[in-house]
């Protein structure tokens, strides 16, 4: 067996590099995004008026004017106009840019337009008004250059109307290899069925569909009988289909767990198979030509963080996405004896003060899955100690992403 920090760093320098591919924006809904989206112009690009009303020159009301002369209307998407009488206001809608000469603006809700030759005149009800009210300044939310969107996020609406607005028609996004994702064990059974007393339904596959459907990455999901013979001809079909492989169960000891063999029969270099670790142990990866295997421990636990923790980075390290690293500290000691990295189940929380805490919530080994519900993460504790004290920090990995990072920012190391 090997260790974590051995295990991470094969994972890391198998990475391949993913091509990439133009696509219409109204398409790419759900891609990952593979460049950089700025800003065209000002956001926004000019004063813009946000209510309908009248444009005046604030230092007229404060000198006691509050009859005022409309002299024209500007719609919005017209040019700007000029006031041309500073005790004068100019009708305005919003979205139109403000009128030269004026610097602010008096809601409907707030004037009583009395009606006269030419355009009439608005009478100001408000008993306040200040310099830009009711005004969006130029280059208030982002300056012309500023990045927009950042590679590596996965594009949904505020994404697609964000680069509708700086005339990306097409962007580019990443063009993923193909991905299947399969389950292994006769004593699995399809969601839809009621499962006899010897057996369960599925899950792994579609935990690991939906932490891959999260990033982007599009998948399909197998399922295996425990027969060699079946096993190598399916994976061989497989592989020819799918670059990448991703297995659950079948990897360790047992007289039926004939995946480790079957891949290494098919040619696939195996790089490890064993980590160091709680849960997860049996672990296998490996490559061959265009295609990388994963073949994580079929408890759903273990095929659960084996995802977070290495699965997950090796599409990280494809992509040239630099994840965000937290630590928590523990909210009271823990006792671990075998000389593994323990993947600690944490709760967390953030104080005040912007500290991440996480409070254990152990459950009944890899096989129990109902306690990932009370978790948000895991804690990864390192080999070599017995006692872990309250108040010590640890590598935390997420996988729920309830609460927000915002408090904890300075936290985060890179």
């Amino acid at each position: 067996m090997i260790s974590t920090t051995e295990a991470t760093r094969i994972i890391a320098e198998n990475a391949v590099i993913f091509q990439k591919k133009k696509m219409s924006l109204l398409l790419s809904s759900g891609n990952l995004l593979s460049e950089n989206i700025y800003a065209d112009r000002d956001f926004p690009p000019f004063d813009r008026v946000t209510m309908d009303g009248i444009a005046i020159k604030a230092s007229s009301w404060t000198k006691g004017v509050r009859n005022f002369v409309i002299e024209r209307l500007q719609p919005a998407g017209s040019t700007r106009t000029k006031l041309e009488d500073d005790d004068n206001a100019i009708e305005i809608m919003t979205g139109a840019i403000l009128p030269e000469n004026t610097d602010a603006v008096i809601q409907y809700e707030e004037i009583e337009i009395m009606e006269k030759e030419g355009n009439g005149i608005a009478s100001i009800q408000s008993s306040t008004v200040v310099p830009y009210q009711n005004v969006h300044h130029k280059g208030e939310d982002r300056k012309a250059g500023d990045l927009l969107i950042p590679e590596g996020t996965v594009i949904a609406a505020p994404e697609i109307g964000v680069m509708a607005s700086v005339g990306m028609w097409e962007v580019l996004v990443y063009d993923f290899p193909r991905v299947a994702i399969i389950s292994t064990g006769d004593e699995l059974v399809e969601v839809n069925q009621v499962p006899e007393a010897h057996q369960i339904r599925k899950s792994n596959v579609y935990s690991i569909q939906s932490e891959l459907t999260g990033l982007g990455i599009a998948s399909e999901t197998f399922h295996l009988p425990d027969s060699k013979d079946a096993l190598f001809q399916s994976l061989q079909s497989i592989m020819n289909e799918y670059p990448v492989l991703i297995l659950s169960g079948g990897v360790s000891k047992g007289k039926l767990d004939y995946v480790p063999g079957v891949l290494e029969a098919l040619g696939i270099k195996k790089f490890f198979h064993g980590v160091k670790q709680r849960p997860g142990k049996p672990f296998w990866f490996g490559r061959s030509g265009d295609n990388t295997i994963f073949a994580l421990p079929g408890n759903p636990v273990s095929t659960f963080m084996c995802f977070q923790r290495y699965v997950k980075m090796w599409f990280e390290k494809c992509l040239s996405i630099s994840p965000k690293r937290f630590y928590a500290g523990l909210t009271k000691d823990v006792l671990f004896k075998p000389e593994l990295t323990y993947f600690l189940q944490v709760k967390i929380h953030v104080t005040p003060h912007g500290k991440i805490e996480a409070t254990p919530v152990t459950g009944h080994g890899s096989g129990d899955l109902a306690n990932m519900l009370l978790a948000d993460g895991f804690l990864e504790l390192p080999p070599g100690q017995l006692q872990f004290r309250a108040g010590d920090s640890f590598p935390l990995h997420l996988f729920r992403s309830g609460w927000s990072l915002q408090d904890a920012e300075n936290n985060r190391t890179e």
